[in-house]
């Protein structure tokens, strides 16, 4: 057992499509899940030209305007795990967190590999939905996000920016946490 204090990071992105490699990642937005106020966000160069109309449209990102203003991805992938290291400090544990976390941390998973040489949360994540699902005994249906939101009311909205949503996914794993664990 460690004794590693853990650090709930919310993680959030963006993406040109629906799998790593072959689609590219194009924003990350997160934040510290008991310290919001600390955040992080970047877009990102594309790798490829593939895309997904649809992911296009509701990210509201061009390709070709992130070829020109996004971080290259080694660099942006350097840049967050600065940040995690000044979230976490030395004694600590990122712990990933997404809404959908599997769509999330595979993109930042195989872009931590791929650019940075490893990824800082490990080979897990927490996803908020599985976390809702157990806590409320629902079922798997009635984990949306817009299902959660009406249960929970959280002040916050889902937007598909990547940092707002990131904010939004820390305040709903807080309302969950408070609401069915009584932890904060």
């Amino acid at each position: 057992m460690s004794n590693k204090r853990e650090v709930f990071v919310s993680v959030d992105v963006e993406a040109a499509g629906p799998i790593p490699g072959e689609f590219s990642l194009l924003s990350i937005g997160a934040c510290s899940i008991y310290e919001p106020e600390k955040t992080f966000a970047c877009e990102l160069k594309p790798i490829s030209r593939n895309f997904d109309p649809k992911a296009l449209e509701v990210s509201g990102f061009s390709l070709d305007e992130l070829a020109l203003r996004g971080l290259a991805p080694s660099d942006a992938m350097q840049a967050f795990t600065g940040w995690l290291s000044t979230v976490t400090g030395r004694n600590a544990t990122p712990v990933f967190v997404g809404l959908n976390a599997p769509f999330d941390w595979s993109f930042v998973n195989y872009y931590f590999h791929r650019f940075s040489g490893g990824n800082p949360f490990g080979f897990t994540a927490l996803d908020i939905k599985a976390l809702y699902m157990g806590a409320a005994g629902c079922n798997w249906g009635d984990t949306r996000s817009s299902k959660i939101a009406e249960r929970l009311k959280p002040a916050l909205a889902g937007t598909h920016d990547a940092l707002r949503d990131a904010l939004y996914q820390a305040e709903i794993f807080r309302l969950i946490r408070s609401e069915f664990m009584n932890k904060s």
